[in-house]
């Protein structure tokens, strides 16, 4: 089934699995607080197999995140690949970039069958990437790990956050995307939460003009482009194509766009909570005693957050809202109830006199 085509409803697009918390980095705006010890309620090498038996129940090809912290932390990190790829699964990783993901430790996950290695780029000098990531060589070792993906032919994604401290770097990091012969440019909208909560957030007006610049890059580049945590990204671009009926086109991957915390993507944590989204940190039940499948398809949470007819404020009256939705996560950052409306978006639908999201995170 083309990606395009999938039933939301029935299956995610992208399913995330934290394998652990544990890193040797200590970046600014880790969700996770990443700490150098691993918890030891992870979920076993035994479990994340059950884990990924149960993802393969969702249908052909399912799209399978390994994420962390770092998941190379973990020993059995290919283990966990090569298990997967024998149940047919589509298996990505997103180490960190540090000293321990040599140019070996590529090739190993390469052969391994990993379908793409996403690795995240936050400044486009040593200075700034590194100070970002509070890591002195960060920048080198990612920059090595990309060549070394290219090198063994395993298709690249470079992440980017997109916060106050990073925005002025996103033209000459776009130039590192390309270098890099990356497929995807994932770039992401700050959320605060984790020690993302210290961050300053681009504002509102700022972010479309972002999302208006990445529309432009888009259309030229020979990368695909998404956005992470701002899928006003896609009423940004149909404002641009004056229309208010037709939906932008998918990315240069073949990504079905609109993908939002709990209609199409899902993350198990590394202690097997299943949450909407790393960035919405609520529990919908925990994998190692209920149903995967059954808790994507009909928790109650799940449900919610794909019936775009459930939002709140300017977000349930906006014309765009079953093409965007707002993000989900950073509405629940923000007011401790992920259904209001987003407040990074600053389009005010016509007509609409309620009141206006406060940016303000949630205690």
């Amino acid at each position: 089934m083309p990606p395009r085509d999938i039933d939301t409803s029935r299956r995610p697009f992208v399913l995330v699995w934290e394998l652990t918390q544990a890193c040797e980095l200590a970046c600014k705006h880790c969700r996770a607080e990443a700490q150098p010890r691993r918890h030891p309620d992870e979920l076993t090498t035994e479990e994340g197999k059950e884990l990924l038996d149960e993802a393969r129940a969702f249908g052909e090809n399912q799209l399978v995140v390994l994420s962390g912290g770092d998941p190379l932390y973990r020993d059995d990190a290919v283990e966990l690949i090569e298990y997967g790829v024998d149940r047919g699964l589509r298996m990505t990783l997103t180490p960190s970039g540090t000293a321990s993901l040599s140019r070996e430790r590529v090739r190993e996950v390469a052969d391994a069958g990993l379908r793409r290695l996403a690795l995240s780029l936050d400044g486009a000098t040593p200075e700034a990437h590194d100070g970002f990531r509070q890591e002195a060589g960060s920048f080198r070792q990612t920059l090595d790990a990309a060549r070394a993906a290219r090198d063994a032919g395993l298709p690249l994604q470079i992440n980017t956050t997109v916060c106050a401290e990073t925005v002025e770097q996103l033209p000459a990091i776009r130039e590192f995307v390309d270098e890099l012969d990356a497929v995807l440019w994932s770039v992401f909208f700050l959320v605060p939460v984790g020690r993302g909560q210290v961050l300053d957030p681009v504002d509102p007006a700022r972010a479309d003009r972002v999302m208006e610049w990445l529309v432009d890059v888009q259309a030229d580049a020979d990368f695909g482009i998404k956005t992470t945590e701002a899928p006003q990204y896609r009423r940004v671009a149909m404002q641009r194509q004056r229309s208010g009926t037709e939906t932008p086109d998918r990315d240069g991957v073949g990504r079905r766009t609109g993908i939002t915390a709990g209609d199409g993507f899902a993350f198990v944590s590394h202690t097997g909570e299943l949450y909407p989204s790393g960035f919405l940190p609520e529990p919908a039940g925990n994998v190692r005693r209920d149903s995967l499948v059954g808790l994507y398809r009909d928790s109650p949470l799940f449900e919610s957050l794909r019936d775009p007819d459930a939002l709140q404020g300017k977000c349930g009256a906006c014309e765009f809202r079953n093409v965007c939705g707002g993000s989900r996560s950073r509405a629940y950052a923000t007011t401790g109830d992920p259904l209001e409306s987003d407040p990074l978006c600053p389009y005010v639908p016509e007509g609409y006199e309620g009141p206006l999201p406060d940016v303000t995170p949630a205690d």
